[in-house]
């Protein structure tokens, strides 16, 4: 099997098990067994724990003072950012349309890599991003009296994440991913903590039926991050990268057999134009011979 083989694959076992985190969040949210902010603390601690568990076993110390370095301090704030409205709008969101509006989280990579990083692209790739954002106003749709609140939530967690991968850049070299995946998901659970806070009521243990399911999602995440980990140190980045917009093709399977959705025409063509003009993107980047570090290929 050759490396890119071997990394395309990867790469779709790891969008599965995001789509499966996903979708077992989404279930635990919506028995009422669990609020969205218990979930996301809940969900934080135990895949924390599991990467603890993970990088003691490769050697690599738990706590590292680069986690308050610049580069990375940056990057978290705009992972609680993501992670907090991206669970808000799993629980309060259809499924495809989360994930529909997720996808658009490269386009906004490389624009900011344009104004942020001073990277150049040229005119196709600009009319790839103006396609990919028409695509999310269709599947937004704002009218004179505004946008949908619930979409908004998709909307601010895509760029929680976007701002997240471009500061990803600036992490130093030497933080290892099992040490990154220990920061990760504390600053998941960080975000759990705000939203309980705005969470009428107080904090009540969850039901044990949503609390196992929360355990799914946070086994589930685990493994995809990993696998996505090694996805993109196996063979060309170019080839691989592509591949994790299966993650969507997950989301609407799920989406229609667990929770009974049915995505209209213009959701689904909004989502058609956002992956497709996100692999032109990584396919022109691929042709143009982009460093492998590029910002574009921060993926998350």
């Amino acid at each position: 099997m050759s490396d890119n083989l071997r990394g395309s694959l990867l790469m779709i076992f790891a969008m599965l098990g995001f789509g499966i985190e996903d979708a077992f969040f989404k279930a635990a949210t919506g028995t009422g067994g669990i609020t969205a902010g218990m979930a996301t603390l809940q969900f934080g601690l135990l895949a924390m724990v599991l990467y603890a568990v993970y990088a003691k076993a490769q050697g690599v110390p738990v706590w590292t003072t680069a986690y308050l370095k610049a580069g990375l301090m940056i990057r978290t704030g705009f992972e609680i950012v993501g992670r907090l409205f991206f669970a808000l709008s799993l629980a309060y969101t259809p499924l495809s349309t989360t994930s529909a509006i997720l996808q658009a989280a490269p386009l906004v990579v490389m624009l900011g890599a344009v104004f942020v990083l001073g990277e150049r692209i040229g005119p196709r790739r600009w009319a790839a991003m103006a396609v990919g954002f028409v695509g999310v106003l269709l599947i937004v749709r704002p009218s004179p009296s505004g946008i949908e609140a619930n979409a908004i939530f998709a909307l601010l967690g895509m760029v929680g994440f976007a701002g997240r991968d471009l500061a990803t850049r600036t992490a130093p070299a030497t933080v290892h991913a099992a040490q990154l995946g220990v920061l990760g998901f504390a600053v998941v659970s960080l975000a759990g903590v705000v939203i309980l806070c705005f969470e009428p009521g107080m904090p009540a243990l969850p039901a044990p039926g949503a609390a196992l399911l929360i355990c799914g999602t946070a086994v589930s995440g685990v493994l995809g991050y990993t696998a996505m980990t090694y996805a993109m140190r196996t063979g060309e980045v170019g080839v691989i990268a592509p591949f994790r917009y299966s993650r969507l093709i997950v989301a609407l399977i799920l989406a229609y057999t667990l929770f009974g959705e049915r995505p209209d025409a213009m959701t689904l063509s909004g989502a058609a134009l956002i992956v497709g003009a996100g692999i032109f993107s990584l396919l022109r980047d691929r042709r143009a011979g982009a460093k492998p570090d590029s910002a574009l290929h921060r993926l998350s």
